[in-house]
């Protein structure tokens, strides 16, 4: 189940709200009570090993249609 950050404008807290895609926009009350709060964007950072495969020859197309 997808996670989404908050943060309490009331208090400043941020915090985790677990809930199903079809209710990420729905309001969330902060673990303080308050109910002023604004659904943070987030950002998914990911990393690996695989190399992007590097392009052969050069220019537009691989070089074979620039001179």
């Amino acid at each position: 189940m997808p996670r989404y950050d908050f943060r309490c404008r009331a208090c400043g807290s941020t915090f985790e709200v677990s809930r199903p895609m079809a209710s990420s926009g729905d309001p969330a009350s902060c673990p303080e009570g308050h109910d002023d709060t604004v659904k943070l964007l987030t950002t998914v950072g990911m990393t690996g090993s695989a190399a992007a495969p590097r392009p052969s020859g050069g220019g537009c197309c691989g070089g074979s249609c620039c001179s």
